[in-house]
């Protein structure tokens, strides 16, 4: 049964945060899936990962080639389709608890600064717990990133 970690982003971008996380996930042998709630803004982070440092490649595709299986990283809106043992979700995407239990990790990446995003992870933090799932809050308002809870 995985790890649901969340971030709370007070100043950071959610594509720093997620380029990081992503090379700490390939760096443990996982795929990753990482859930979006829209398609320009998946292509949006398709390009700032394409145009990241040489020495911090992150390999990945968009959802709908022909490579989707065989993706280390794949970018998209609906359910895993690359064998990911973990789970990456920005921009208020959800994760059902069920798909929790065949991952090692789940990230849930949400804007601090955003009333709505916050309420949310709250949600999404309490259906975690009640179906419980082990979960970490990690917050950076310190400047930075602190484990606050778990």
């Amino acid at each position: 049964m995985g790890m649901v970690m969340f971030y709370h982003l007070t100043a950071s971008r959610a594509e720093a945060t997620a380029r990081t996380l992503l090379a700490r996930s390939l760096q443990a042998g996982w795929r990753v899936m990482l859930r979006g709630t829209d398609t320009a803004r998946l292509a949006d982070m398709d390009q700032q990962l394409w145009q990241g440092p040489e020495d911090g490649f992150l390999p990945h595709g968009l959802e709908g080639g022909p490579q989707d299986a065989h993706q280390p990283i794949l970018l998209g809106l609906g359910a895993i389709s690359n064998g990911a043992q973990a789970l990456m979700v920005v921009d208020g995407a959800l994760v059902d608890p069920a798909e929790v239990a065949a991952l090692e990790r789940v990230f849930i990446l949400f804007d601090g600064n955003d009333e709505t995003a916050v309420v949310a992870a709250r949600s999404q933090w309490t259906s975690m717990k009640e179906a419980g799932h082990a979960a970490q809050y990690w917050s950076e308002a310190s400047g930075r990133w602190e484990k606050k809870a778990g």
